[in-house]
């Protein structure tokens, strides 16, 4: 009977906890809602906030050790000559490889949104999806072996006699190097790479909203398909295109492994702060440096979901 008994009363009290959650709609959704904030607050926002408070932190020259004073001289030395060229290296880089990768999508996208049906449509996702299944590293890697001095693209050229043209454009100044492996040229192919599906995708989903007789419309009424395009087609897809930006621009804005990897000497701002924080021990500058993509990814959105982008993501 006792058992019973305590059955009973756990049942009730389940049973009234229930129907005041029942009752009381608001409170059901903080209580589903609380874990996920607090692991938002405390680890994201958290960790965020104690990154930003580091960088009003300076490094004493003489001993090397962080002082805990308030102060805005690291965010002075952002404005140094060799910090500033990694600020505007990074920078360019990540706005030519968003430029390069929506020329290349669009019209993949296009192609998917208008023309492929059926399993062209499933091999058109396959292929565009497979590249991010694969390890990111092994990617990278492959590509420093393509691009290399003894690699692929060398014996290709070397095999339709274009060795001369491989050396004209590696003697270029500033973007040119030893090797592909080895020049701004190689970076920048292996972020289009490994980045050029997350521009695909938002443009063939913006592409796929536009009706299809609004170009019909656009030709009856005598434009040109390049008229159609810039007056049409290509303000529907802005959105998308921006979109796909978001993510292009950023991740390379905040990547450090392929410059590393693929690349020159110069340094990225994902490898100033790595080298900074792990080598140097110059944790300020570092939380510095990263707060510089954060204000420029900041504006960006805010640009961006002026423009509705956030409507295709």
């Amino acid at each position: 009977m006792s058992h019973v008994a305590t059955a009973d009363r756990e049942g009730g009290v389940i049973g009234r906890l229930s129907d005041i959650l029942v009752s009381r709609p608001k409170v059901l959704t903080l209580l589903l809602l609380l874990p996920p904030l607090l692991w938002i607050g405390i680890v994201y926002i958290g960790s965020l906030f104690a990154l930003l408070l580091q960088s009003f932190y300076s490094l004493d020259d003489f001993s090397g050790l962080v002082v805990r004073e308030f102060t805005l001289s690291t965010y002075a030395q952002l404005l140094e000559e060799a910090n500033l060229q990694i600020i505007l290296r990074t920078v360019t880089m990540a706005a030519l490889v968003t430029l390069a990768c929506a020329i290349i999508a669009f019209p993949i996208a296009y192609y998917a949104a208008r023309y492929a049906r059926g399993w062209t449509k499933a091999l058109f996702y396959l292929a565009v999806m497979m590249p991010l299944w694969s390890s990111y590293l092994v990617k990278i890697y492959a590509w420093k072996l393509i691009l290399a001095k003894e690699g692929i693209l060398t014996w290709i050229a070397e095999g339709l006699h274009l060795s001369w043209l491989l050396g004209g454009i590696l003697g270029l100044p500033v973007i040119g190097g030893p090797s592909f492996s080895f020049s701004y040229i190689g970076t920048f192919l292996v972020f289009v790479y490994v980045w050029l599906p997350y521009m695909i995708l938002p443009i063939q989903a913006a592409l796929e909203r536009v009706p299809t007789n609004y170009i019909e419309a656009s030709a009856d009424l005598g434009a040109e398909p390049r008229q159609t395009f810039w007056t049409v087609l290509f303000p529907l897809a802005l959105p998308g295109i921006v979109a796909g930006s978001i993510f292009t621009f950023s991740l390379t804005l905040g990547d450090y492994i392929v410059p590393t990897i693929v690349g020159n000497s110069r340094f990225f701002i994902g490898q100033a702060v790595y080298t900074l924080q792990g080598t140097a021990g110059n944790v300020p500058l570092a939380a510095a440096f990263t707060v510089v993509p954060m204000v420029i990814m900041g504006i960006y959105l805010w640009m961006a979901k002026r423009m509705g982008a956030f409507d295709v993501i």
